[in-house]
């Protein structure tokens, strides 16, 4: 699973899962009130909290599509960072 840092950043894109509600991998970003605006603001909050840049290859819909491909990417990246 994921760091709490994910979640903190993560949670406030997403309006429409209540805040006792578990955030789970499988959550679809899009139905919990992920827009286009908030993916674009999202995507720096994580590139600044984890010091690390998403590649263009990175940059689709479907990085973003549940909380747990969004977890991959980071986690790929940061992975990379450090070897």
């Amino acid at each position: 699973m994921w760091d709490d840092q994910f979640e903190e950043i993560l949670r406030p894109f997403l309006p429409f899962l209540p805040p006792q509600e578990p955030l789970t991998a499988d959550h679809e970003l899009k139905d919990l009130g992920l827009d286009s605006l908030g993916t674009v603001q999202l995507l720096g909050l994580l590139e600044e909290a984890y010091q690390v840049r998403f590649r263009d290859s990175a940059l689709t819909m479907d990085t973003f599509r549940s909380a747990g491909v969004l977890w991959e990417t980071v986690e790929g990246m940061l992975q990379r960072a450090t070897s």
